[in-house]
Order: C-alpha cells, then structure tokens, then sequence
C-alpha cells in the first residue's frame, strides 16, 4: 500500500512537470508569435514615419525651388512652409517620433556610456529627461553665484587678499564635473531629438578642457599674492555675474519655449535659443549682461596671456587657460549675435504678415 502510494505520488508530480514544462513552451511560442507580428507591424509603421519626414523635406525644397524661380510667391511660401513646420513638429514631437531613424550618439557619449542607444522610445521618458536638464541648470545657477562668492569673501577675510589653494582647486574640480554632466546630459537631449545649437555642446567641452587644466594649475601665495592671483579673483567675479545671467536667462528661455510651443513652432523635447522676442523686458536686460559677460570673459583671457608674456608667471596651464577663454568669449558672441539677427528676420516676418492682413482686412470693408 505504501509503495502504490508513493508510486501515485511521483506520477502526480511528474504529469505537473510536464503540464508546467508545456505550459512554458506554449507561452513561449505565443511571446515570439506576438513579438514577430509586433515587429513587423512595427517595421511597417517606421517605413511610413521615415516615408512622411522625406516627403516633408521634399516638399519644403520643392517650395523654396519654386520661390527661386517666382512661380510661387514669397508669403504663400512662407505660409506653406510654417504648416509643414507644424506638420514635422506634430511628426517629431509625438509618440511617432520613436520610429524616425536614431540620431548618431556621438564619440563623447560614446567614450563615457559605451556603444549604447540613449535614445528613449516613449515620449514621456524624454520629457523627464529635458525637464532634468532645466532644473539642473536652474541649480547651478545658484551655485555659480555661491560657490565664487564664498571664495572672494573667504579670501578677502584671511588677509592679504590671498585665496586659499584648496578651496580654489575644490571649485575648479566642481567646474569640471558640472560641464562633463552638462556635456553629457546635452548630447543625450540631441540623440533624443532636442535642438541645441552644436556650440552651445562644443562650449562646454572647452570649458571642460580648461577646468581639467586650471586643476593642475598651482594657486600660488606670497609673494605678490594679490598680482600672481589677479587673474583668479577676475574669473571668479566674471562667474557671479555668470550665474545670474544664467538664472534670468534660464527663466527667459522656459518663458519663451512655452510660448512657441502653444503657437506649433517649437517641439517639447527643444531647448530654446530663442526666435522671437517674447519678454521684451527681460531681453533688454539680457542682451547686455550677456555682452558685458563676453567682453569681461575675453578680458581675463588676455589678462592671463599677459601675466605670461610679462613674466609673472611662467606656468603653461595660464596660457592655455587664457586662449581657450578667448575662443569661448568670441564663440559666444558670434552665437549671440546670430541669435539676435534670427530674431529680427523672424520679427520683420511677423511684421510684414501683420501689415498684408490688415491691408486685405481693409479692402474687404471698402
């Protein structure tokens, strides 16, 4: 009786084995079926985004031959050309904007995350990601007015307006972790389709570059302190006045992707630069602390290639310092004034739509 038992027992546990053995490969059978009937589905659904986003670009470069040759006019262009704008943001901006084809990541994600696609499929993910990237630089912001601030005062305190090594060198090592995280952090928004201008990216490498250098830089004491140590103090009063630029222009700039946003000339995932002037106040309090930025930035440059061409000091990191915040200074204003010219053809656009409307309002009440 005790063998039979045992012997119904093992059978039992046997036939469940194989019922859940069964069971396992039926679901595995039905996952591939519905991974396979996905991706084809899929696969279809991608050749028709890609199909629609060549068919846009045509269409624009069919409309801006047909204004070359006059067979089109110039505001029907342009009118035709803002509703394909609106179409492609619709196209980019949506959850279709998963199967356009992946943006190259690039050698710098490359070089710190490896051969890794950093592009995220669901629209969601890479909103969080954008708005990440917002409250960062809203963070830093404050910090870039703490941090130099801290460190004038704390230098000013100790007597003979000589700046402490350690302290100095703590901040140049924050620098180089806040411009590799803002590096990295950008080149993930552009693989996952976010428009910032490449020299805004290029920017921070260079300022990566120079803090990776002022890092090896020896903050010297006395004797004559105060000249060895000139071109430090100015950095750091140039990067307060950094850091509240960086917070009015971070408020401008969120005010201004709202805006475009509600008027279909901007997508979610964009980091604005701005086209047209919204917040006219604060534009012309920005326009100008921007070019003072830049010109004070170019000033401790060449401060600094001084120092070293009259002897001061003799340390290469001065010199290579003081050449890449030229580049820096120069680069910025370029891109500034570009910025600035884009915003008054954009204006003028505006204008001139403005002025056609209310000439054929006229003509109808006449």
């Amino acid at each position: 009786m005790g063998d039979s038992a045992s012997e119904n027992s093992q059978n039992k546990v046997a036939e469940e084995v194989s019922r859940v053995v069964e069971l396992a490969k039926e679901l595995q059978d039905s996952a591939s079926s519905l991974i396979a009937k996905a991706s084809s589905e899929e696969q279809a659904l991608r050749q028709r985004v890609v199909a629609l986003d060549s068919n846009i670009q045509k269409l624009r470069s069919s409309i801006d031959s047909a204004v070359k040759k006059s067979t089109l006019d110039r505001k029907e262009a342009d009118k035709l050309d803002e509703e394909l704008y609106r179409a492609k943001c619709i196209l980019t901006d949506g959850d279709a904007s998963s199967y356009l084809p992946s943006r190259y990541n690039g050698s710098f994600l490359k070089m710190f995350l490896g051969p890794i696609n950093v592009r995220a499929t669901r629209k969601d993910i890479q909103l969080k990601v954008k708005e990440e990237y917002n409250s960062y630089r809203d963070r830093t912001a404050f910090l870039f007015l703490l941090f130099p601030s801290a460190l004038l005062f704390l230098g000013s305190k100790l007597g003979n307006d000589c700046l402490p090594a350690f302290p100095v060198q703590l901040y140049q090592a924050w620098l180089l972790f806040l411009y590799t995280s803002l590096a990295l952090r950008e080149n993930i928004l552009r693989a996952n389709g976010s428009d910032i201008r490449p020299w805004w990216v290029y920017h921070h490498y260079c300022a990566m570059l120079m803090a990776l250098i002022s890092l090896t830089w020896e903050i010297k004491g006395q004797p004559d302190c105060a000249k060895k140590q000139r071109g430090v103090k100015l950095f750091l009063r140039w990067a307060v006045m950094q850091g509240f630029a960086m917070l009015l222009q971070n408020r401008y700039q969120r005010q201004r992707l709202y805006t475009r946003i509600a008027m279909g000339k901007a997508r979610r995932m964009d980091v604005v630069w701005g086209e047209t002037a919204g917040v006219e106040g604060q534009l012309w309090l920005l326009c100008p602390l921007l070019f003072i930025l830049q010109g004070f930035e170019a000033y401790v440059g060449l401060l600094l290639l001084r120092t070293v061409r009259d002897g001061v000091v003799s340390e290469w990191q001065v010199a290579v310092c003081g050449i890449i915040l030229v580049v820096m200074a120069v680069g910025n204003f370029t891109n500034t004034v570009q910025t600035l010219m884009t915003k008054s053809r954009v204006k003028a656009k505006i204008k001139r739509t403005k002025s056609k409307l209310e000439l054929d309002q006229t003509k109808k009440l006449r």
